[in-house]
């Protein structure tokens, strides 16, 4: 009797640690695909945007761009 019950939380164990390790790989996997198909805004996009909006883009206008949307970014974790 009492070794049936400590195969069961063997096997309990067993089964959460390897689950926790296949969901890790999992959302790993989605992530990476994730940040290749929506790469996050660099100053480069931010530049070329600016210009097909009209805009002449200076390097201090594109800081002060960048720099806003680092502290939104911040602000909504």
């Amino acid at each position: 009797m009492e070794l049936g019950i400590i195969w069961i939380i063997l096997i309990a164990l067993v089964a959460l640690l390897a689950g926790a390790a296949l969901g890790f790989f999992i959302a790993r996997k989605y992530m990476m695909n994730y940040l290749k198909k929506n790469p996050p805004i660099n100053e480069q996009m931010l530049r070329t945007l600016m210009m097909q909006m009209g805009q002449k883009p200076s390097q201090k206008k594109i800081n002060q761009m960048m720099k806003q949307m680092n502290n939104q970014s911040n602000q909504s974790k």
